[in-house]
């Protein structure tokens, strides 16, 4: 509830769930699902399936923000979206079954986007390497793929331009890379020390930080580029990383 108030101080309208959304859904033309899986399915599925499937063949487009984490793990091969669905985590086999069921939803003009590791404002490495929390945890052959959040944004506007119900994207960047690579990069940007190397099998880590580490995979991401036209304006963290860094340093004089 605090966040639907919070929407509409900003203009925007906000609608708590659960809650009686079936006015807000009669209107729409573009629906945006971002609410991840839980054991019992799609939270949103859960309390509004009946009235999308009442909408359904009125809207538009409709996009679900799904992972890359449904792949499962390749051992540091390359994926692309006619990958079969073989999660090795909870988390994934919870997307696949979750992209499942707003497929069976007949009529929704559905566009399934599989995110890689996100980052962006407040979600960068910076705070943690200032703070010397930051570490270099390092298990050889392991790659993650990435993708700022602007770059997300254009994929959709992309996709709302070009609707093709039923189509899949990756979204990621041209640079799988190793996570230590990418911790060192943002030290060298800030020009503070390189935080120390941890070796993955002997590191304290927590369950849900050591999963992450359970798949390694290189993600093609083509499709956004051939089918949607998009050219993304971070293609690697290098640059992702140095623009989140001068947003904050003209913020910091700003203020």
């Amino acid at each position: 509830m605090d966040k639907a108030r919070e929407l509409g101080e900003e203009g925007v309208a906000g609608h708590a769930v659960p809650g009686d959304l079936s006015g807000p859904l009669s209107e729409a033309t573009h629906l945006l699902i971002s609410a991840g899986p839980d054991e019992g399915g799609d939270p949103m599925l859960k309390v509004l399936r009946e009235e999308i499937l009442r909408k359904a063949p009125q809207l538009e487009w409709a996009g679900y923000l799904s992972t890359t984490g449904v792949y499962g793990d390749h051992d540091g091969a390359w994926v692309d979206e006619s990958t079969p669905l073989t999660p090795t985590t909870r988390r994934g086999a919870l997307r696949v079954a979750a992209e499942a069921e707003w497929r069976s939803i007949p009529g929704l003009p559905l566009h399934i986007f599989r995110l890689a590791g996100i980052y962006g404002p407040g979600r960068g490495p910076f705070f943690k390497v200032r703070s010397g929390r930051a570490r270099r945890i390092v298990k050889p052959g392991q790659v993650f793929s990435r993708i700022h959040v602007e770059d997300i944004a254009q994929v959709l506007a992309a996709s709302i331009e070009r609707p093709d119900p039923g189509a899949v994207y990756n979204l990621c960047d041209d640079d799988p890379a190793p996570p230590q690579d990418v911790i060192a990069y943002a030290a060298q940007l800030l020009g503070l020390p390189l935080p120390p190397e941890e070796d993955f099998e002997t590191a304290e880590m927590t369950p849900m930080a050591r999963s992450f580490y359970a798949e390694s995979k290189r993600v093609r991401n083509r499709k956004i580029k051939t089918d949607l036209d998009v050219r993304l304006k971070y293609p690697t963290y290098r640059e992702g990383l140095a623009a989140l860094l001068a947003e904050e340093t003209e913020k910091g004089a700003g203020d």
